[in-house]
């Protein structure tokens, strides 16, 4: 029987749950059946009064699956009217029989059943999810207090902090655990961040000719004129200069203005001459650049001209969801990354060319 069929039976089951006022239904989650309804704390929960839950009931998705789970129903929301009802039955083969090896990978197994699994989609599971997982112990039984130990060994108000809540979540909630992290997630925000020593456009403009190697002379001169991340050099398309088009990479295609459009004609860009390297993802990519600005003295980091090319951007003038949409974020990580970065000579700057607007508010005559 279907996957579709085995769901119009379960739909079914729990319309006459519903008209028969049992407030438990049933769920299926891959090939096993749960039920969901509003239970008690389990024991040993953080939580002190009754939530929705679900559990798994140790039968499948089939036809005599569903009639058994309707059944069960029917008995734990006579169970529950009558205050009467008890975990104990439904723990024995919950998540304490299986350990946090065996949980990260029916996750990971779950996670990217869900997605393609690409370079792309392989670095974030490796970067985000597997850097918090790999350190829980695989061999113990996963609990909520394993999760919430491994959360609090992270500096508080922390990017760790947050993510490693996000992620043990996720784990939590794939596991049906009875537990919610965000409590501990703290207050992080990239404004907290320490601002960067940026370069001016004077030095970036002076390394470019000390770069003996014209290949990476060539990618600083690129990333440094249109902000882009350090991989993304590698999917460009130059068609209609001075506008690059990002054709690939962390956040997909995108267009991007020249700033200064007179870098085009400074740095080359024209005349591409991307040096030959490989990279199985683009965070290798991005490696590859980091590493060569090292090995050619470039003293600032790549990223660093990004960031140069966002804050110029606002001196500009240009408006920051149009800013934001050109570097490939939203308007809101746009505005807490950089408006907090614009030091004085950014201002004094910005005042000056407002100064020598022709139609600039003036004083009143006396």
């Amino acid at each position: 029987m279907s996957q579709n069929e085995i769901d119009g039976r379960i739909s079914q089951a729990n319309g006459r749950l519903k008209a028969a006022s049992v407030g438990v239904s049933i769920e299926r989650q891959g090939n096993c059946l749960y039920l969901r309804g509003t239970f008690p704390p389990k024991p040993n929960s953080q939580f002190k009064t009754a939530r929705q839950q679900k559990f798994a009931l140790g039968v499948h998705a089939n036809p005599l699956g569903v009639k058994l789970a309707e059944a069960e129903a029917r008995k734990v929301g006579a169970l529950i009217d009558c205050k009467e009802f008890s975990w104990s039955p439904y723990l024995k083969d919950a998540v304490n029989s299986v350990t946090c090896g065996d949980w990260v990978e029916k996750f990971e197994k779950d996670y990217f059943a869900k997605r393609d699994r690409n370079p792309k989609t392989q670095t974030t599971w490796t970067r985000s999810y597997w850097e918090v997982l790999k350190r829980l112990p695989s061999d113990e039984a996963l609990s909520s207090e394993i999760l919430k130990d491994l959360i609090l060994r992270t500096k508080p108000d922390s990017r760790s902090r947050q993510n490693y809540a996000m992620v043990c979540n996720s784990l939590a909630k794939f596991a049906n655990l009875d537990a919610d992290f965000s409590l501990y997630s703290g207050n992080y925000s990239p404004r907290k961040a320490t601002p960067r020593d940026l370069p001016t456009d004077e030095a970036i403009q002076e390394v470019y000719y000390k770069i003996s190697n014209p290949d990476w002379q060539w990618v600083y001169g690129v990333i440094a004129t249109y902000g882009i991340r350090p991989h993304e050099v590698f999917y460009l398309d130059f068609e209609d200069l001075p506008i690059a088009t990002v054709t690939d990479g962390k956040t997909g295609a995108r267009r991007v203005w020249a700033c200064y459009p007179e870098w085009v004609e400074t740095f080359q860009i024209k005349n591409v001459c991307l040096p030959s390297v490989t990279g199985k993802a683009n965070v290798n990519l991005g490696e590859r650049v980091s590493k060569a600005f090292k090995r050619y003295g470039v003293p600032f980091a790549p990223y660093d001209l990004r960031h140069c090319w966002a804050v110029r951007s606002l001196e500009f003038g240009l408006d920051i969801s149009l800013a934001a949409q050109q570097m490939g974020h939203s308007t809101k990580v746009h505005s807490d990354l950089y408006h907090h970065w614009i030091s004085d000579r950014h201002h004094q700057k910005a005042y000056d060319l407002l100064m020598q607007r022709a139609d600039r508010p003036k004083p009143p005559n006396r």
